[in-house]
């Protein structure tokens, strides 16, 4: 018997195998067009999305020698994008680092009310409930010919099963929805117009099973109809179940998230929401915007081509590239802890040169200052962990994990194989296994520790230092250009 996990990121659909004790056999994945029909718009096509899943699942059944019946669990993880089910609206998936509905968020901030209380007190326009706003005031053609609106993980087992579920992990962490308070804000949606959305289906714990596959979905993706499908979570949640348990969790991927429990309710933090991983637990996030993104933007910029593994390979062979540059990396707006998503990033000290040396510069100075932002969001957290679980694409390169280590001064606890795929095969696996808690200890996976390094402690402390004046600076010229 074998245990599916599928990842759907920014551009990627990624499938793992697993066995039934939590060892990684396969791994695949497919690329998807990310869509960008007006400025600050960004989507993506569902049929697309939907077929590298079922190509990245049939790769990995082939590199494990698997047939149909070997998989007989599955659950998709996937990042918090809307999936638009309406006639004629396209791209159907508005993505996450969407920014269309900006007004809407700051109109929704103003209210008094829990859910934006749970928002950070200042209403992000990567969550649903502006997006909403906007589909309903801007696209009213589409909002009442909906069929349905759901987050992207729950479409993708809607689209396996046929069954209409929500995952609580997404609803409770980007939709008007208050689990230890009844349910939907149906308050909330009425004052705000939107009370017409489809929304009466069952929300499910992560990890309960939703059902078998349907005669359509098993064909699409190549497996039998007994595969039984369970709720699966947002990509950032699912890396804080697959990683090392009992201490924040770092999830640095596309962008940055910090995980935690026990996190009280405050400006620019997302959270608590309860149930949202492990059942009778509630988890904070403290994020930043789209850290990977920028070190993939500056990848783009080299005149020749080159992986990130390659760029990481170099800096480590000569280390602290870029003296004298410094990077605020909010080049997509700040999470936290300003909660602004018109903010901008700064770079100091860049000179003409683009060549290699140049350009590995820059990357390496970009992740110093993302590294910096991240210390600052578990400041903000009130947090002051000795030890934080990473995961996502930057956790695998050692350089990154030892940058984490000396500007936060924690340990970090790495595990080997690919967190946010193991957790997102630990909710598929929970309904056989008898429960989250369960699947989640038989996965685990003993962890790499990199322990900071004083001198490079050090020389973290002064970019520290730096990177306050910075964002004293741009808030004065702000400030000073505000008529602008």
């Amino acid at each position: 018997m074998l245990i599916a996990a599928v990842d759907v990121g920014s551009a990627r659909a990624r499938a793992g195998l697993f066995t039934t004790d939590g060892r990684l056999v396969a791994r695949a994945s497919r690329g998807f067009a990310t869509l960008s029909p007006e400025s600050g718009q960004a989507g993506f096509d569902f049929a697309e999305i939907w077929q590298a899943v079922a190509d990245a699942l049939a790769e990995a059944r082939r590199m494990a020698g698997a047939s149909p019946a070997q998989v007989q669990a599955l659950a998709f993880d996937a990042t918090c994008s809307l999936v638009v089910d309406a006639p004629g609206f396209a791209p159907d998936v508005i993505a996450w680092h969407d920014h269309r509905a900006v007004a809407e968020a700051e109109e929704l901030g103003r209210l008094p009310h829990e859910v934006v209380v749970r928002a950070g007190g200042s209403v992000s326009p990567e969550m649903q409930t502006p997006k909403l706003m906007w589909l309903a005031r801007r696209r009213p053609d589409a909002w009442r010919m909906l069929r349905g609106v759901r987050d992207l993980c729950d479409h993708l087992a809607f689209r396996a099963t046929g069954t209409p579920a929500r995952s609580l992990c997404a609803t409770a962490a980007k939709w008007p929805y208050l689990p230890d308070r009844g349910g939907w804000a149906e308050d909330l949606l009425a004052a705000l117009g939107i009370a017409g959305f489809p929304h009466d289906d069952p929300v499910l714990p992560p990890g309960a099973a939703i059902g078998p596959l349907s005669r359509q979905g098993a064909a699409e993706l190549g497996l039998d109809r007994e595969c039984v499908v369970a709720a699966g979570l947002i990509d950032a949640f699912a890396g804080a179940l697959g990683a090392a348990p009992d201490m924040p969790a770092l999830i640095a991927g596309t962008s940055n998230c910090v995980m935690a429990g026990g996190v009280a309710a405050a400006p620019a933090l997302w959270g608590p929401y309860p149930g949202a991983i492990m059942p009778a637990e509630a988890v904070s996030e403290g994020g930043q915007s789209a850290t990977g993104a920028l070190l993939e933007s500056i990848r783009r910029q080299y005149s020749q081509p080159t992986t990130h593994d390659e760029i990481v390979a170099r800096i480590a062979a000569a280390p602290e590239p870029g003296q004298g540059m410094h990077v605020l990396p909010d080049f997509k707006g700040n999470r936290a802890p300003f909660a602004d998503p018109l903010m901008r990033g700064v770079v100091h000290g860049l000179s003409l040169e683009r060549g290699v040396a140049a350009m590995d510069a820059l990357y390496w100075r970009a992740a110093v200052g993302i590294a910096l932002g991240t210390r600052q969001v578990i400041g903000h957290m009130r947090l002051c962990p000795p030890r934080i679980a990473m995961a996502g694409g930057q956790a695998r390169a050692p350089l990154l994990r030892q940058l984490y280590a000396d500007a936060t001064g924690a340990e970090i606890h790495w595990q080997p194989e690919d967190a946010v795929l193991r957790g997102t095969a630990i909710a598929a696996a929970a309904p056989q296994a008898g429960g989250l808690a369960v699947a989640r200890a038989r996965f685990a996976r003993d962890v790499e520790i990199t322990r900071p390094d004083p001198q490079a402690r050090l020389r973290r402390e002064r970019d520290w230092s730096v990177f306050l004046r910075m964002q004293e600076q741009r808030e004065e010229i702000t400030k000073l250009t505000a008529g602008d």
